[in-house]
């Protein structure tokens, strides 16, 4: 569990209607790395059962529940501090004890423990601080639906291949293990190049969606790629089969191009940077290759 903000949102479209406080609270399974979202605007005891109860109504029960260690919290904003304190309180220990709930807090000094997360939303809520204060203040109705969005983004990311069959590029997603298939938005025009004061509301928080996507994705790849150089044989030689990511920066927000290599095109050293690759749609490419820890 982790948290983002705070965000200043509008409490509706009304002129001069005043601002409150918005977080976004992150869960991340460690078993099938799925993300959930809320955003909750009250920091007190009930306003932080009730977010669990929604996330526990919409997911199921979680038997442990991880999150930055009471240093951390200790030493960062008010807002932290008192988040700190609720998961300490009374009411929020009686609610985890009737349903066996155990909230762990990371050693102090051990961030390696909160990589899993960390390595899931790190960049992404980076990339959504900056999103929310560059464009219009959003209502909470328009922050709510970017966010429920960009969860659907997160949770389509490919895990690993399906099936050993050479014809199926089908992925393991985490939103197979959500709602049995791949989550998929709804689709829309590509927005990216229109001007801000040309668009509705509606989409500028489109816009808002597949801008974020442009530079999350982006950045997702970059942190797949395995820092070292061509050094190994190994790196390359059973590659034949694999399925790839391809990077295409005009795919819309949640579609990942899949591939398989079908050919291998070794260097005059044995190692090889160079694949022929079939796309889903039976298209055969040439492409240049970046081994993935």
């Amino acid at each position: 569990m982790d948290y983002a903000g705070f965000f200043m949102l509008k409490e509706s479209k009304l002129r001069n209607r005043k601002l409150i406080k918005a977080y976004l609270c992150l869960f991340v399974c460690l078993a099938t790395r799925a993300v959930h979202l809320e955003v909750v605007t009250d920091l007190s005891s009930q306003g932080f059962l009730a977010m669990l109860k929604r996330f526990v109504a919409r997911r199921g029960l979680c038997q442990h529940l991880y999150s930055d260690n009471g240093t951390n919290f200790i030493g960062a904003s008010g807002e932290l501090q008192e988040i700190y304190k609720l998961s300490k309180s009374n009411e929020f220990k009686t609610y985890a004890k009737n349903n066996m709930i155990y909230f762990h807090f990371i050693p102090a000094g051990s961030s390696h423990f909160g990589g899993l997360w960390e390595s899931a939303v790190k960049s992404f809520k980076h990339h959504l601080r900056r999103m929310v204060s560059e464009k219009k203040t959003l209502t909470y109705e328009e922050f709510y639906t970017f966010v429920v969005q960009v969860e659907a983004v997160l949770n389509s990311r490919p895990l690993l291949p399906m099936t050993d069959d050479p014809n199926d590029l089908e992925t393991l997603t985490p939103g197979h293990f959500l709602i049995g298939h791949p989550l998929n938005l709804v689709p829309d025009l590509d927005l990216q190049s229109t001007p801000m004061n040309r668009l509705t509301r509606y989409q500028i928080l489109q816009s808002m969606v597949q801008h974020l996507w442009r530079r999350w994705s982006t950045q997702y790849l970059h942190t797949l790629h395995e820092r070292s150089k061509w050094q190994f044989k190994t790196n390359t030689e059973n590659l034949l089969g694999s399925l790839v990511l391809l990077k295409d920066e005009n795919n819309p927000p949640s579609k990942w191009s899949i591939a398989r290599i079908v050919a291998l095109h070794p260097g005059k050293d044995d190692i090889t940077r160079v694949v022929i690759v079939r796309t889903s749609n039976c298209n055969i490419l040439k492409r240049s290759i970046v081994i993935c820890g």
